[in-house]
């Protein structure tokens, strides 16, 4: 077993910011494991399909509880258990996305989500958290609404609202979030995270 700890990074953002390519990106470079959220476990999958369909309504408490649960299975069986190993972490969104969607997006109360964070995934934190945020003129230009989507049909109020709470959660701890213009092409901003990244600990690989 190594004796350090694994960095985990995660990438955070509204849809259609780039925040997934960026992490795949940063993954692949730095010889971290990729991950993301909802989803990224067999039991996840099926929570991610009741989340993202937006047929059936949906409580935004309940909305705010599937991506906890997704959340706590994923940490304890995937996150967890790689940065223990020493294993470089980066994942598509993490727990800033439930305090960005659920809480100012949808209103659900914020000292509750974080109560219920911490039951969820203990003290398993992000080293850095790179929010890659773009206006969401550019946001809507690059990725096409789906009706059938809980969060791509939201308005445009939402989604404001979400990025909103983006910004103040990066504003509330800014030693361990890094604010990366994500509108420029994807090399550009690959070169801006990067060098906010070659200030973490890597390993050999990274």
């Amino acid at each position: 077993m190594s004796a350090r700890r694994g960095t985990f990074v995660v990438f955070e953002g509204v849809d259609a910011c780039g925040k997934s390519t960026q992490a795949r990106r940063a993954a692949s470079e730095r010889g971290a494991l990729f991950t993301f959220e909802p989803g990224d476990t067999a039991l996840g999958v099926d929570l991610r399909r009741w989340l993202l369909d937006a047929g059936p309504p949906m409580a935004p408490a309940t909305e705010a509880l599937l991506m906890l649960a997704d959340r706590s299975h994923h940490v304890h069986t995937v996150i967890e258990p790689a940065l223990v190993r020493g294993t470089a972490v980066v994942s598509d969104r993490f727990f800033a996305s439930t305090l960005a969607y659920q809480g100012y997006g949808r209103g659900v109360d914020l000292g509750d989500l974080e109560a219920a964070t911490d039951l969820a995934i203990g003290a398993c934190r992000p080293d850095l958290t790179v929010w890659l945020d773009v206006p969401l003129e550019v946001a809507n230009d690059r990725r096409r609404r789906d009706a059938r989507d809980r969060f791509e049909s939201a308005d445009l109020d939402f989604h404001e609202r979400v990025r909103a709470g983006y910004a103040a959660l990066a504003a509330r701890d800014p030693d361990r979030w890094a604010v990366v213009d994500g509108a420029g092409d994807e090399d550009e901003v690959a070169a801006i995270v990067a060098h906010r990244l070659d200030a973490l600990p890597w390993g050999d690989d990274g």
